[in-house]
């Protein structure tokens, strides 16, 4: 019998070992599954915070979701550039929406590196004034890096033209390289540049050298990350060209918005 064995046998270490392996593993899952709804709370908390931050609005002495009342969100179709009711706002899951293959659509062309598809439908985040005014618009924004995808937000001003600020709340660069995305001084950089020259051309620029239409539609490139750079260039592009954002900027910047 497995009782009279030796202590030392073979048989009754390898039992031990196994039956130990099942305890910790239900432990460890049964852990898994109870903290979740505190990780997903988390999570949105986390997402919640870079709003107000990259809205200018964020103050650690205001409970986060007293000061995030203050935003409308809206699940925003990107095609027409208008607000839909297809989806009810409390329960709208952007990474789930990016996965159902019912609301999203092939890319032409892929220069932020989404895998050639990209969503149909994003939320946005609208802030209004004591007067009942747009005053900001905050953006989801994500594009490949180097080793990453950066998910992050850019704030616009009311005409949809001057950037109030960008940030990332999760990527995995290299620290010290393109992991100064997160850097303050480097985030600082994008406050008051223009999307748009005069004409509608979309001109905003991350790279070494100043475009030909002027610093105003320039940020500086991160020294030695030159691929992280480059990819969050081409991401904020994508996102404020037709392909993204394009059309519900056109009809902000037309007074279209309400």
């Amino acid at each position: 019998r497995f009782l009279d064995l030796p202590p030392d046998s073979v048989a009754k270490t390898v039992v031990v070992a196994v039956g130990l392996c099942l305890v910790a593993s239900m432990v460890v899952s049964a852990a898994a599954v109870a903290l979740r709804p505190v990780q997903e709370a988390n999570q949105l908390n986390d997402k919640r915070v870079n709003v107000l931050q990259v809205a200018g609005v964020y103050n650690p002495d205001v409970p986060v979701n007293e000061a995030f009342a203050a935003f409308e969100p809206h699940v925003l179709e990107l095609e027409t550039g208008e607000y839909t009711d297809q989806f009810e706002i409390d329960t709208f899951d952007q990474l789930a929406a990016s996965g159902d293959p019912a609301i999203v659509r092939a890319l032409d062309e892929d220069p932020a590196g989404l895998g050639g598809q990209m969503d149909a439908f994003r939320m946005i985040y609208i802030l209004r004034d004591d007067a009942g005014e747009i005053d900001k618009v905050v953006l989801p924004i994500e594009g490949y890096g180097l080793w990453s995808t950066l998910f992050g937000f850019i704030a616009l001003e009311a005409n949809g033209n001057d950037i109030f600020g960008l940030q990332f709340y999760q990527h995995g660069e290299t620290p010290g390289l393109g992991a100064e995305i997160d850097n303050p001084r480097w985030k600082a950089l994008w406050n008051g540049k223009k999307l748009f020259t005069e004409d509608g051309t979309l001109a905003i620029t991350v790279a070494k050298a100043p475009p030909p239409q002027g610093r105003e539609y320039y940020v500086d490139a991160l020294a030695g990350a030159t691929l992280t750079s480059r990819g969050v260039d081409n991401l904020v592009r994508f996102w404020m060209s037709e392909a993204g954002y394009g059309t519900f900027l056109d009809r902000l910047q037309a007074g279209d918005i309400d």
